[in-house]
């Protein structure tokens, strides 16, 4: 007799292309402004007014489009200060550290 239970579905994962959790994770840190907005609110939390004039190269719209993938993420959370990273945040940008490092040091090798 076959098996009748239906086979597991794979769960999607929102923002993402393929629906793996790293991709997704991927997917958002390499959408323009991610990064930085992690970088800028590294310290403490940050008005929307703040976090626009800390990024003053993006706009209104693609900002806004970045901070709501990564609180949908759970990168970053709104509170009464303003959007500040959530503990997942801090330890994600701890791991790019190095990374962005790197990444400077290239930028101004190839200049």
């Amino acid at each position: 007799m076959p098996n009748s239970s239906p086979a597991p579905t794979r769960r999607r994962v929102h923002g993402s292309r393929s629906g793996r959790p790293i991709m997704a994770l991927l997917d958002i840190l390499g959408r323009r402004w991610s990064l930085r907005i992690l970088w800028e609110l590294r310290e403490a939390p940050l008005t929307s007014r703040a976090l626009r004039e800390a990024c003053d190269d993006a706009s209104p719209t693609s900002l806004q489009a970045r901070l709501d993938d990564l609180r949908e993420a759970g990168f970053v959370g709104l509170g009464e200060d303003g959007y500040a990273l959530t503990p997942l945040g801090r330890e994600l940008l701890a791991t790019f550290l190095p990374l962005h490092r790197f990444a400077e040091r290239w930028r101004r090798h190839e200049n």
